[in-house]
């Protein structure tokens, strides 16, 4: 028989003790650290199914829950619910086991609590981490909170430390089970001042307020943002911090200017993230005292016209969707229209300077062209490509724009190939930055790195010594990811700008579900948590890893070989009990153990989790008729020694083929599909020798030396392999473990099988032989020659 093994079953209903009460909120809200800027709240509340959670082997092992954080969010609370369950009650006596949730935001997060090896070439995102430990013997509760969290999508994985991989027997004993609820608690500001870019908006804090926070949206092709205060008044001077953060509210270790020792106060941050809010900051000096009046601008620098910040009115470039053009494919665009006026400010137009410092030149951005062969499979195409020709004297620079929720599961794969025939001899280094949601162009020519204070990216290089360069970002945040590629000469002072040269490089950007398809010693599964689609590696003989690369704990190919040989080998085993069998004409009873054998051998030749691997046919079709063979050889050997009358044994095996194949097509790892039909047999063999005995007045069977030498030792035989099966078979040892078990079985029903009938004394009648129309008189003790046949003729019988 085959290893049996759960699968990861359907989420549970919640119990009522798990659901929070509406006045836990309030009172978990209260011990959360003051928001950064007084104004209006809403408090939203989400909550998930309870999950059970499994060991940790991979990423395919974990349970992942997916939550969406909303826009002026300025806190978020997740209060980690876990419990342990046991038959169907609180767990009381589980041993208490550390559950470790992971949080990302944009894309689940890449773990490895293990410490193996990533493939070459991988890029490893980072992420929150948090051990839950027990403070209840059954229950345990955890809370995680982040202020100023990024809106949008948001994963938490959660799983057990890894176990010894123990191979249990469904239904067995009741199983400990630890369940993980996650629930989030949200508060966010409604109703935040809009700061519109070329607009003065005065306003003024009163000593009770500690701040007032504004928010400015920043359209695709800004190179510059910049934040003043003017005509600040209060009691000590500026008494003010202006903050600036994008996408979410500014937290303390954002970038901040004290307005007491800057004048101008102006706040200016360069590349900044394009189609997305940026939130501005002004907090109140602690302890300063009075009324603080003061005006607020933002200038934004469109950096496809240099030195030029955007008009209040005229249509930005942003508007435009060209390929070769400066623009994106749509968002808000500011500019096109004057801006709604507000009662409880001022706006006014600000005076544009033309001499406003340009940080940046952008370049033409071209678009890539997506198609869509698979889930998680999904090709980027160039116009005009895949052969990119980077001029010397301006980077090439292209988008790749990820869907949200649909391409964060896979991979992000990019291959650069430097055609060195185009180098002409040169000694030409192409470099290429992949950013996310804004290209990085410094304009430092010499410069090699994609980093900035606010930017990090990912840096790629090829040459005529390495013409390949390869890119692998597992779950990636979706959005738009910028390439951008340029050409520089190696010189003795350092890298420097080329002349006359054309650097072509064949260019390849694609997404697939795993990295590799995992190899071959991996198997990518798609995995789906409620609506959210991800694929990860599950690998097998022994190797580790997000590819399946890490080869620490592999096994050889020797041991792959071995344990093959023992798991088919061992089943040859069944021959003595084939043999024995056909010698005491039990030929029903012979045909299953060679159906047992065969299935038994070519089962486990396909079930191996190597390389040394052999399918005869679908393996589900292989295990289906390795477990009905195992559990009909054991039907057919307790009916077999029960001795029935052939017509009732034969209605008996017929009835039981029927019912195994219906219980293991149900539940084909249940306990019951083998105890349940071997007591059964048990029990009309008990029902049978117990009838025997009462009628021949001694006990069944009747001799001494059939119990000493064959049931007996059959029966250890039979309980040693149950025992092994049930209780020491593990992940590691199951090679031998289940070797044994096969030799045990086969070795108990040469044991058990009874020796073949002897005739019965009492004689039948004889079948009646039919003349051709006449009468034929038969004596039946002269046929069986127990009497003379002199005087038989008194007793004739004539039949016709």
């Amino acid at each position: 028989m085959g290893r049996r093994g759960g699968g990861r079953g359907r989420p549970l209903p919640p119990p009522p003790l798990l659901r929070l009460p509406l006045l836990l909120v309030p009172l978990l809200l209260l011990l959360l650290p003051p928001p950064p800027a007084d104004g209006l709240f809403v408090t939203d509340y989400f909550t998930r199914t309870p999950r059970k959670l499994s060991p940790f082997r991979s990423f395919a092992s974990i349970e992942l829950f997916h939550f969406h954080i909303p826009e002026d969010t300025v806190i978020a609370v997740w209060n980690l619910i876990t419990f342990k369950e046991q038959g169907g009650t609180f767990g009381d006596q589980c041993p208490d086991r550390s559950i470790t949730v992971y949080f990302r935001s944009g894309a689940p997060s890449v773990i490895n609590p293990l410490h193996t090896h990533f493939p070459s070439d991988t890029a490893v995102p980072g992420s929150f981490a948090l051990t839950l430990t027990w403070t209840l013997p059954n229950r345990t509760t955890g809370v995680f909170n982040i202020t100023s969290p990024l809106p949008g999508d948001w994963f938490l994985a959660a799983h057990l430390p890894k176990d010894e991989g123990k191979i249990s027997v469904k239904g067995l004993y009741e199983e400990c089970q630890y369940l993980f609820q996650p629930q989030l608690i949200v508060q966010r500001l409604v109703n935040i001042a809009v700061l519109y870019p070329g607009y003065v908006t005065e306003q003024s804090m009163a000593p009770h307020n500690r701040s007032c926070l504004y928010k400015v949206f920043v359209p695709s092709y800004t190179s510059r943002v910049l934040v003043e205060v003017l005509r600040c008044r209060g009691a000590e001077g500026c008494p003010l911090w202006l903050r600036m953060r994008a996408k979410a509210p500014p937290l303390h270790n954002s970038t901040a200017l004290d307005c007491r020792e800057h004048a101008p106060c102006q706040l200016a941050l360069d590349l900044p993230f394009w189609q997305h809010w940026y939130y501005v900051l002004v907090e109140r000096h602690p302890g300063a005292p009075g009324t603080v009046s003061f005006q607020i601008t933002v200038l934004l620098t469109d950096c496809s016209r240099p030195s030029l910040a955007r008009p209040p009115f005229l249509p930005s470039s942003a508007s435009m969707n060209m390929p070769h053009s400066f623009g994106s494919a749509g968002g808000m665009v500011l500019g096109d229209s004057p801006p709604p006026t507000s009662p409880n400010s001022t706006k006014r137009p600000l005076p544009i300077s033309s001499t406003m410092p340009a940080t940046e030149r952008c370049w033409p951005i071209r678009p890539t062209l997506r198609n869509e062969l698979d889930t998680f499979s999904v090709h980027f195409y160039i116009f005009f490509g895949p052969n990119v020709s980077v001029p010397p004297d301006r980077p090439a620079v292209f988008v790749i724009n990820l869907l949200p929720v649909l391409d964060s599961g896979g991979v992000l794969n990019l291959e650069l190939r430097l055609n060195v025939s185009s180098l002409c001899g040169e000694n030409v280094t192409v470099f290429g930055c992949l950013n996310h949601e804004v290209p990085l162009t410094s304009s430092d020519n010499a410069s090699v790195t994609c980093e900035t204070e606010s930017l990090a990216g990912f840096l790629l290089s090829v040459n005529a010594t390495a013409s390949l360069s390869r890119l692998r970002i597992p779950y990636p945040q979706t959005g738009s990811w910028y390439l951008s590629l340029r050409s520089l000469c190696a010189t003795e002072h350092g890298f420097e700008p080329c002349t006359n040269v054309t650097a072509e490089v064949y260019l390849r950007v694609y997404l697939s579900p795993c990295i590799n398809d995992c190899g071959i010693y991996g198997q990518c599964k798609l995995l789906r948590t409620n609506n959210y689609l991800y694929a990860a590696c599950e690998c097998k003989a022994g190797w580790n890893g997000w590819g399946c690369t890490d080869n620490a704990e592999a096994f050889t190919y020797g041991f792959q070989l071995l344990s093959t040989l023992l798991l088919c080998l061992s089943n040859v085993m069944f021959v003595p009990p084939v043999a024995i069998a056909v010698r005491s004409h039990y030929l029903l009873e012979a045909a299953v153990y060679i159906f047992t054998m065969f299935f038994s051998t070519f089962y486990h030749a396909c079930d191996q989790p190597g390389i040394v691997v052999f399918c005869i046919m679908d393996y589900d079709v292989l295990q289906f008729c390795d477990f009905l063979g195992s559990l009909m050889s054991v039907w057919v050997t307790v009916i077999a020694m029960a001795r029935l009358q052939p017509v009732v044994k034969q209605v008996l095996y017929l009835l039981g083929a029927m019912l195994l194949s219906m219980a293991l097509q149900m539940d084909r790892h249940g306990l019951w599909n083998l105890l349940g039909p071997s007591l059964f047999a048990l029990g009309i063999m008990a029902i049978a020798w117990t009838a025997r005995s009462i009628r021949r007045r001694h006990c069944y069977p009747p001799t001494w030396k059939r119990w000493a030498f064959y049931l007996c030792p059959g029966a250890l035989i039979a309980v040693a392999a149950v025992l092994l099966y049930a209780f020491v078979e593990t992940e590691e040892n199951y090679f031998y473990i289940h070797s044994i078990w096969h030799l045990l079985i086969a070795g108990s029903v040469g044991f058990l099988l009874p020796p073949r009938a002897k005739p019965s004394g009492r004689l039948g009648p004889l079948p009646r032989r039919k003349g051709c129309g006449y009468q034929l008189c038969v004596n039946e003790q002269e046929e069986l020659g127990l009497v003379d046949p002199a005087v038989a003729s008194i007793n004739s019988i004539c039949t016709s």
